[in-house]
């Protein structure tokens, strides 16, 4: 194996270790893989022992993906259980308005934030196995309880809505009866569903496995 060889697994490996993500260029095309896994970080650090993505990680490598002469295509793995809300709407957005084709894949969970980051890409995939959670926003410690709190929450809620309703086959009407569901979930609203249901119901765009995943990504790099 030639330096530049050894040189480049290394960096690769530097790349799966700090970001959760690698180049590729092995396959038709070259490709970049992303994972947003555990719980997304925002503004406020979370606990060493919590498993998180930090979105000032991934920002940057969204940006240096579109730029980039040499990758083709993105794939965002997700099994996620959520975090913050504005982070993850920051980088569901940068996804969302990628030029270069892009496919998402929901492995175990796409709960919470995760919802909107599954719809995100131009095409989406969930394995048979996962679930995905839908429920209105939430904040832990304390709230003031006044009207303007709840205004704030109503239209954070709103700006999720109409991300998902934009870039899924969901109705917004069909997202809200799963958002505000009673029946479900023991100590909150809303609904759980599982691969099959994500897709029934429009959230999801197809079923399916990692080779599926990557032949749909492949295709649309030749069809563009």
């Amino acid at each position: 194996m030639s330096d530049n060889e050894n040189k480049r697994n290394s960096e690769r490996a530097d790349s799966i270790k700090e970001m959760g993500a690698v180049e590729t260029f092995g396959g038709r095309h070259k490709i970049f893989c992303l994972t947003i896994i555990g719980e997304i970080e925002g503004h406020s650090i979370l606990p060493e022992q919590s498993k998180t993505t930090k979105y000032e990680h991934i920002l940057p490598q969204l940006v240096a993906v579109e730029e980039s002469d040499e990758i083709e295509g993105l794939i965002v793995i997700l099994n996620t259980i959520g975090g913050d809300v504005e982070a993850g709407l920051a980088i569901a957005e940068l996804i969302s308005g990628m030029k270069k084709p892009s496919v998402s894949f929901v492995l175990g969970g796409g709960h919470s934030i995760g919802v909107p980051l599954a719809v995100s890409a131009k095409h989406s995939f969930i394995a048979p196995s996962a679930t995905m959670t839908i429920h209105p926003v939430r904040t832990n410690g304390l709230v003031i309880g006044v009207p303007q709190m709840m205004n704030h929450f109503t239209r954070m809620q709103e700006r999720i809505t109409d991300f998902v309703v934009k870039n899924s086959n969901i109705s917004k009407d069909k997202f809200n009866e799963l958002l505000m569901n009673t029946g479900e979930l023991v100590t909150d609203v809303g609904s759980v569903l599982g691969g099959n249901a994500a897709v029934d119901v429009g959230l999801i765009d197809s079923l399916g496995s990692l080779s599926d995943v990557i032949d749909c990504l492949n295709n649309m790099i030749e069809q563009k």
